[in-house]
């Protein structure tokens, strides 16, 4: 039996509890945005998992049909599609993603949230 990208990417998100497909990996991100979003959670310390959609191209396509959200990065938090960098960038700095860790159980540093929103204002 095949498994298709659609398959491939409900188990990875509902293995994860915090998942972004992004451009490149956590360590090494390809593009401006997934660098974004990845140097966010990297910095509050949060435990992720990192999907590199330019190593598979069903991936990188089937995440945005998967979400029906046109652009990479995707952040996942327990198997809910959160948005991508526009949208974590001002849940970040809202303090709307500190909520949703907070609710969801993932553990973060929330001096490190607050940092951001200090360098940010």
């Amino acid at each position: 039996m095949t498994t298709t990208a659609h398959d491939k990417i409900k188990d990875i998100i509902t293995e994860n509890d915090v998942v972004l497909f992004m451009k490149g990996t956590k360590d090494a991100p390809q593009c401006g945005f997934s660098s974004r979003v990845a140097g966010v959670l990297n910095f509050m310390g949060v435990e992720y998992q990192d999907v590199n959609v330019l190593a598979d191209e069903s991936i990188r396509q089937g995440v945005k049909d998967f979400s029906d959200w046109p652009t990479i990065p995707q952040l996942y938090v327990k198997g809910e599609f959160q948005g991508g960098c526009d949208i974590i960038t001002e849940m970040t700095l809202s303090g709307e993603l500190d909520k949703l860790f907070e609710e969801k159980g993932i553990s973060f540093d929330k001096e490190a949230a607050e940092k951001i929103r200090e360098a940010n204002q």
